[in-house]
């Protein structure tokens, strides 16, 4: 069995922070228009139940990839056994997320009606997220740390990001070359 120390000095392929945090807005987006049908209590028991069937199941079922970490070519591992996390892994880092992602949501529903409240109930999610800040080495975030997942680059899925900036270059391009025209 390897002990934490030498897991710690395994190399990942870092993963810059925007790209997952766009990979995150992606699924929390998406599992919030899909909640948001839900009215009262029920919108946070379908969000909890549709997050975890995107960030548990299809990451199980998907080679460690969720629609957004697919879109962005990301994968969650076991850092300590770079292999998939298990499943109770995966339910104890998407639980964690969940829960502040609800925080999040219903804080986001609130608007600006309730600035207070709206920042409060943001903030779970800003201090687990805000871990990864600080972790020079992994990117871990709080989640990340109790689960003992780490998020690495993976060989396939979309480059959703490398395509957008591709297409707005040659947008750029085409306006510049009629410019002179």
């Amino acid at each position: 069995m390897y002990s934490d120390d030498l897991s710690r000095q395994r190399r990942f392929p870092r993963v810059p922070l925007e790209r997952r945090a766009y990979a995150y807005l992606l699924d929390f987006v998406t599992v919030w228009l899909l909640s948001s049908f839900a009215t009262g209590w029920l919108r946070a028991v379908v969000f909890l139940g549709v997050w975890l069937v995107f960030r548990v199941i299809i990451v199980l079922t998907n080679q460690g990839q969720s629609l957004g970490n697919w879109a962005f070519d990301l994968k969650v591992i076991n850092y300590r056994f770079r292999r998939l996390p298990e499943a109770t892994d995966l339910a104890k880092r998407e639980g964690i997320l969940g829960l502040a992602s609800l925080s999040a949501m219903v804080g986001l529903n609130i608007n600006f009606m309730n600035a207070i409240s709206m920042l409060l109930l943001i903030a779970p999610l800003l201090m687990d997220c805000g871990l990864a800040l600080s972790d020079e080495e992994f990117n871990q975030a709080f989640h990340d740390r109790v689960a003992g997942t780490v998020v690495i680059r993976a060989k396939r899925g979309f480059s959703l990001d490398l395509r957008l900036k591709r297409g707005w270059y040659m947008i750029q391009g085409k306006l510049a070359e009629r410019r002179r025209r």
